[in-house]
């Protein structure tokens, strides 16, 4: 095992959530990296106390990780937070949060950033437009194209279009969004994921895949044409299949990765097969991130109700992560 220790951003998400909670609870434990944490250190210590656990506050220095304790980049909230409330004078903190460590990140200061859960909805309550963190985070990185995808052991599911209202999906789905989305597949799977030579399954838009056209012309008219310009290009794929039978355990099995075409298409999947344990990992960025794979919980918000599985998930892949990319 490489001897590389890396320095990992956490984010807190949003402050009336479990994101605090989350990171005082994983500050419990050992790590194979230095733990920064960008947010409000008082955040952390009020939450720390209402879960009735002891948390040393230390002032970023890149040092290893000492359970018990955690490093913190400061960030400033404007108005205390309260748990389970939500505060739109908070929204901006959120976001500052997440430039100062996507920014580190780009400038080599940290390793990678592991984000705990944002709520969209009172980001842009604040007039400030958030779509998602993957959005967000290919903007302030500059990556052009950035790709979804869930880690559930052995399961990777990725996403063509993330967080798009349904009705304007299948416009969305276009030959270069295709072929642009399944070559950053393709080489993260290799760069990350150890795939020499990935295959990767690829669902149909339509019910059963468009039947021919009878459900449908996209799998004809934009899909087919896509996956066979990419399979001259050397690329192993599977599809489009239809969606109902993509996730077939015996299809499974052939593949390294499956890609859907929408968000409801493919995360149900992943979360009924580990939810509480899968892993957000964000394709086609020049940084590495992951993340939690639920929302905010704002009613378990300082109660100690809360698994830590998903975050610490994300900590061991961007740990691995790092080293790979440190010994490549």
């Amino acid at each position: 095992m490489s001897t590389v220790r890396p320095i990992i951003a956490l984010t807190a998400g949003e402050p009336a959530g479990i994101g605090p909670d989350l990171l005082v609870m994983l500050a419990q434990h050992e790590a194979q990296s230095c733990l920064v944490a960008v947010t409000d250190p008082e955040l952390l210590e009020q939450r720390a106390h209402a879960l009735d656990l002891s948390l040393r506050i230390d002032e970023f220095n890149g040092a290893p990780h000492r359970p018990g304790r955690i490093q913190v980049e400061p960030v400033s909230l404007p108005v205390d937070s309260v748990p389970g409330e939500l505060c739109r004078e908070n929204a901006g903190f959120v976001i500052q949060t997440l430039d100062r460590a996507a920014d580190g990140c780009v400038a080599g200061e940290f390793d990678a950033m592991v984000t705990a859960p944002v709520h969209k909805g009172v980001i842009n309550d604040a007039s400030i437009p958030f779509t998602g963190h993957t959005e967000y985070l290919a903007q302030r990185t500059g990556a052009p194209q950035p790709v979804m995808m869930l880690v559930s052991g052995q399961l990777r599911v990725a996403l063509a279009t993330t967080h798009v209202p349904l009705r304007e999906v299948a416009a969305r789905i276009t030959r270069p969004l295709l072929r642009a989305v399944i070559r950053i597949l393709a080489t993260d799977l290799r760069r990350w994921f150890g795939k020499s030579d990935p295959i990767i399954t690829v669902c149909g838009l339509n019910p059963h895949a468009g039947e021919s056209g009878h459900l449908g012309t996209e799998e004809l008219e934009v899909m087919i044409p896509a996956l066979d310009e990419l399979r001259r290009d050397g690329l192993r794929l599977l599809g489009p299949v239809p969606a109902d039978t993509a996730f077939v355990a015996a299809e499974l099995k052939k593949t390294d990765a499956v890609l859907a075409m929408y968000h409801d298409q493919g995360l149900p999947v992943i979360k009924h097969a580990g939810f509480g344990e899968a892993v957000n990992v964000t394709l086609g960025l020049p940084v590495i991130r992951t993340s939690v794979d639920h929302g905010t919980a704002l009613e378990l918000a300082a109660s100690g109700r809360i698994e830590l599985g998903s975050l610490r998930a994300a900590l061991r892949l961007a740990e691995r992560m790092s080293r790979d990319r440190h010994t490549a």
